[in-house]
């Protein structure tokens, strides 16, 4: 048969899709994951628990289970945790459910960039807010687009990605209470809340229109199983199991969720290591020449060299180590990412970064 094919909605002809390089080096540093394998004693638990599992039957449709050790965990009611297949899939819920067509999502930029994405992918207009020369998000500015856009989901990403920036309690009550006056959501981003100094989530409850999304990609090892979960109102939870699909959790997914919430002692052993080689490699970025580093409340750095970035990203890879290239992105010019690994990894970043520096004269 012939004729013409069919075509993709026109608002996503241009759409370019979320990638980030993955190159086969000895040294990976740029997508943020833990650089700790699971425990052991958790793979083995899994195993055994999976070698039981009834797989001709559905995955427990409403994964009560985790739902209740994460509530536990969490000090909230399990109605009000929802779980899904990473925090991407959380975002993306919540969009098909409040946003879409005819409604707009706020985001303040530089920031992660699948936020505008999904916005665009659920056919949600994007209203983009900019952040001050601190890159943290100016409250004055964030008012007027409020009062001017009305946005059915307004997105804070904290700590931000690719900045690092953690926003203050009093700049996260602000918004709130500037997107519920418009009846409005306030999404909260905290993948990498457990490396910062607070969290939004001691500000949810069920009369806030706030949700929070966590995920297990960077603290409990997991980015290869792919969960996630948002704790919210209960009575915006129970929206948005009516929009996710059936059965999405699958019984791997499930278990490993709930397994590994009793090892959360060994995870917070790691939060402290990562903190504290974060501020070491902090440090030394800091007394390089031809580097200007951000401070950082996640597990990664963001950094600016005094030349051609993409140039020092090439001279890395070169030397066996990937980082992220912001380079080229609006407001980031000539800036760099590395997401803090083990102390053996983090050295051969700093010997190989003095290197790429001096080759391509940006110290």
């Amino acid at each position: 048969m012939s004729g013409p094919r069919p075509q993709p909605r026109d608002d996503l002809r241009a759409l370019e899709g979320y990638h980030s390089a993955q190159v086969d080096v000895p040294v990976r540093l740029n997508t943020n994951e833990s650089p700790f394998a699971p425990p052991e004693e958790f793979v083995r638990d899994w195993l055994a628990a999976m070698a039981d599992a009834p797989y001709n039957r559905y995955p427990d449709r409403e994964a009560a289970a985790l739902r209740a050790a994460l509530a536990e965990l969490l000090g909230q009611p399990a109605a009000r945790v929802f779980p899904a297949n990473g925090s991407n899939e959380v975002l993306q819920t919540i969009l098909l459910t409040y946003a879409g067509a005819g409604r707009s999502a706020l985001l303040f930029e530089p920031t992660y960039a699948l936020h505008a994405h999904l916005a665009r992918i659920t056919g949600t207009a994007v209203v983009e807010g900019e952040r001050d020369d601190a890159l943290a998000i100016d409250l004055e500015s964030a008012a007027a687009l409020i009062e001017q856009h009305r946005p059915a989901v307004t997105f804070v990403c904290s700590p931000n990605n690719p900045t690092g920036t953690v926003e203050p309690r009093a700049v996260v009550t602000a918004l709130l209470d500037l997107v519920a006056a418009h009846g409005g959501l306030l999404v909260v981003d905290e993948a990498y809340g457990e490396f910062a100094s607070w969290s939004a989530l001691e500000l949810v409850d069920d009369n806030r229109p706030l949700v929070v999304a966590r995920t297990y990609s960077k603290v409990w090892s997991l980015a290869g199983v792919r969960l996630g979960f948002a704790v919210g109102p209960e009575w915006l939870v129970a929206e948005l199991d009516k929009v996710v699909l059936p059965y999405h959790l699958s019984v791997p997914t499930q278990l490993a969720g709930r397994l590994a919430l009793a090892y959360r002692d060994e995870m917070e052993r790691r939060v402290a290591k990562l903190v504290e080689e974060r501020g070491r490699l902090y440090a030394v970025l800091a007394e390089l020449d031809g580097v200007d580093v951000f401070p950082s409340g996640a597990n990664f750095l963001l950094f600016r060299v005094h030349g051609d970035g993409r140039a020092v990203w090439k001279a890395l890879v070169e030397q066996g180590v990937l980082v992220r290239d912001f380079s080229r992105w609006p407001r980031l010019d000539e800036c760099l990412r590395v997401t803090v690994g083990t102390a053996s990894e983090n050295d051969a970043f700093l010997a190989a970064l003095r290197r790429a520096l001096t080759e391509v004269g940006a110290a």
